[in-house]
């Protein structure tokens, strides 16, 4: 006589939990599995401005910083602030052109602007005063002469990415209401759901927002590589010059979106049988030096 099988119950189905498929865990009939499956490695080889580097894009982030309109719009808060806002929009072309190539290789791409609360009670008198500074000036949460919305508000239009920009449906967006973006908010809480490890910095402006959080980056244990040519600032030349003098040094590799294009023209999947790709040919035809 067959021996008769009883059917599988409804809570007996295997199920995930966790943030991705690489970073979390299987459960099937009280049994929880921990083991992480990795995801297959795509090498990429990069030549920086001192080293040649090796890195994996499915585990690498391009980490765009405050890309968005109060900053980089002529009508935006900085640009009715009477500044002037070309130096904010010189990356625009440069990330434009990279975004497609890095995300068709398997790269992340996070998206990580200003956008305080509305009530702006997170925010100390120090980042008042630094928005502010005289009484006829808007500060954050304020609404310029020309009506765009408050100033850098969640939500808002000044927090939105600018037009020229577009975000994809997997990246990820992350607001921040400090110079860091890993302060007081999720970032490095996500970047580790997602696997990350190493981290390529561009947008505005290199030595405020972008430094601020790449050395908070380094100091939590991402590799950080600064594309030189993919940030920008009204400030002299010269300060620009120093940061990249002081990554280079101390907190992780500095090269040009020309460079990392190569590498990711000539990255690929790798396996027991699938050695890395060989280091890209130098060019001296990039955009920018490093």
């Amino acid at each position: 006589m067959k021996a008769r099988h009883s059917p599988k119950k409804p809570e007996d189905a295997p199920f995930e939990v966790g943030p991705t498929p690489h970073t979390g865990w299987r459960v099937q009939s009280g049994r929880v599995n921990l083991v992480r499956p990795a995801p297959q490695a795509r090498i990429a080889r990069l030549r920086c401005k001192r080293k040649q580097i090796e890195f994996d894009l499915t585990r690498s982030a391009l980490v765009v910083i405050d890309m968005q309109n109060d900053f980089c719009h002529p009508l935006g808060w900085f640009g009715q602030k009477g500044m002037d806002v070309t130096p904010m929009r010189a990356p625009i072309p440069v990330i434009a052109q990279l975004l497609p190539l890095w995300r068709a290789a398997g790269g992340r791409v996070l998206w990580l602007n200003w956008g305080i609360r509305s009530d702006r009670l997170n925010l100390p008198p120090m980042v008042h005063y630094t928005g502010k500074r005289s009484a006829q000036a808007v500060g954050y949460g304020e609404t310029s002469p020309i009506d765009r919305g408050r100033s850098l508000v969640a939500g808002d239009w000044g927090a939105q990415i600018v037009d020229e920009l577009v975000k994809a449906d997997n990246d990820v967006c992350v607001n921040k209401h400090r110079l860091s973006g890993f302060w007081d908010n999720e970032l490095d809480s996500m970047l580790r759901g997602l696997g990350i490890q190493t981290l390529f910095f561009s947008g505005v402006n290199t030595d405020r927002c972008v430094f601020s959080t790449l050395q908070d980056a380094g100091f939590l244990g991402y590799d950080c590589v600064l594309v030189s040519d993919a940030c920008s600032t009204p400030s002299p030349r010269y300060v620009s010059r120093a940061v990249h003098y002081i990554v280079d040094l101390l907190h992780g590799f500095l090269c040009t979106s020309a460079a990392l294009e190569r590498a990711i023209g000539s990255s690929a999947a790798t396996g027991p049988d699938r050695p890395p790709p060989p280091f890209p040919p130098a060019s001296n035809t990039s955009r920018s030096s490093t």
